[in-house]
Order: structure tokens, then sequence, then C-alpha cells
């Protein structure tokens, strides 16, 4: 395995936990390594901080798999990381009866580059880095494990992957898009999501609360959304009695 040599005082951050090595603080790579390549990441005293995956031609030289030098980053990882990350949504309180979630947050869940999002039966996966592009096939299988999703679908098309030097993907990663809308409930409220060629993975997930807030404000008002999308800010706002909505976007197929 090749090692990535620090430049001296510049292992401050990774011993605080930070996931991110940037091209500064690299001094040289021992070896060589492929893109998306796991290497060791040495501190100048020589010492083993962490384990990451190379990404020569982005400014992050290496995001972080594990701050523990020994473990072994195979396929057996991923499957593990991404059954844990899974589990953490399937028991928090304030996820129960959304079928719309986010499973999976890059670093937050110590997946660098990789966005998973649950909608229904359907998962939309998003890879935005080189460790996390070698590494797909090990992810899909975790995530269909995990889930028991009848599709992935890859929306790997981030401009971010040009920095890493990846060409954009999408498609079916494992199984068939169901025929028609494909429906979520958030709060009570069917919404139809967009999942090949809408904003984002499909939807603001990370919206949710906003949209629940507007419905218990909405009671017996008025509601003019402004850059609505597909409006699910609106249904919520009609679904907690407001008089009348009015939703204006720029995009014509977001509010057919």
């Amino acid at each position: 395995m090749a090692r990535l040599h620090l430049t001296p005082g510049r292992e401050r951050t990774v011993l605080r936990r930070h996931p991110w090595i940037f091209a500064g603080s690299v001094d040289r790579l021992e070896g060589r390594a492929r893109p998306g390549d796991t290497v060791d990441v040495i501190a100048a005293n020589g010492d083993v901080l962490a384990r990451a995956a190379w990404s020569p031609e982005s400014q992050i030289r290496a995001r972080v798999w594990s701050f523990d030098g020994e473990t072994a980053i195979d396929h057996a990882f991923f499957k593990r990381r991404v059954a844990e990350s899974v589990a953490r949504r399937a028991t928090h309180p304030m996820l129960a009866g959304q079928d719309g979630q986010r499973l999976i947050h890059g670093e937050s869940d110590g997946l660098p580059g990789v966005i998973a999002d649950r909608y229904g039966p359907v998962l939309v996966l998003q890879l935005t880095s080189t460790g996390a592009e070698k590494w797909r096939d090990a992810i899909v299988a975790g995530l269909v494990q995990a889930t028991g999703c009848s599709a992935v679908y890859e929306r790997s098309d981030s401009d971010v992957r040009r920095l890493e030097g990846l060409e954009p993907r999408t498609g079916c990663a494992f199984g068939e898009l169901p025929e028609g809308p494909l429906l979520i409930s958030e709060n009570g409220v069917r919404m139809e999501v967009d999942v090949v060629s809408g904003h984002k993975t499909g939807f603001y997930l990370d919206q949710r609360d906003n949209r629940k807030l507007t419905g218990e404000l909405a009671r017996g008002r008025r509601v003019l959304n402004c850059f609505c999308y597909t409006g699910g800010f609106s249904l919520q706002a009609l679904a907690g009695g407001a008089t009348s909505v009015l939703s204006i976007d720029s995009s014509g197929p977001a509010l057919a």
C-alpha cells in the first residue's frame, strides 16, 4: 500500500478527525497509487494516522475512510458502514413514517463522496469522489442488502466529479425503476418525485422540517410560493388549511 506523507505540522487536522487532506498538506507519495486507491496517511514523525482514498487531480488529495491505520478497507468495510448508516435512520423518531429519507450523507456517515437517498422502494445514489467511485459495487451491494430496495438509480452527474477527474454517470445500478410516477409520503402528504431528471437526487429532502412548519402556519391564509420547484411547500400549505396557494417557478417541467 502506498504511503501519503504529510508536511510537518499538517497532521493536526487529521488528529482532530478532519476527513480531508488538502494538496498543501502533502509532502510526498511513497509508492504508486491509482485514483481511488487506499493509502496510509503518515505524519512527519512516521506515525500512521489514517487510511484514505487517493485523488491526485483534486485539491482534496485524500479523503479519510478510517482514522484507525489497521482497518481493512475492503468490501466488508463498505457493507458494514452502509448498514450502520441505514440502521441509524431506521430508529430515528423524527423519520418515522417518512419514506423520503437521506440514508447516507457523505463524511457525516464515514463515507466521503457518497450520497444515498430513499424514495419509497427506490434508492438514488450519488458518488462524487474517486474513492467512492472505486468502491461503487460494494456500496450498491451494501445498500441493496441493508434496505431490500427494488432499485438503485445512480445520479452521479454533479459538476464536482470533474474536479476529481471523473465523468458523469446516470442510470440504474440495480434493478429497474417502477413504471409511472414515484410517490413518497412526507408528513402525511403524498408527493411525486422525479429521480431521473429532478434537482439534486430528485427532491429537496433537507427542507422537510421547513415544509412541515409552512403547513402549521398556513391555516386560513393565502400563500405565495415563489421558486416553488415541484410544489412541496404548496402541498403542505394546502394540507395545513391555506385558503389558496399560488406557485411560481421558471421551470415548466417542474410545474407540470
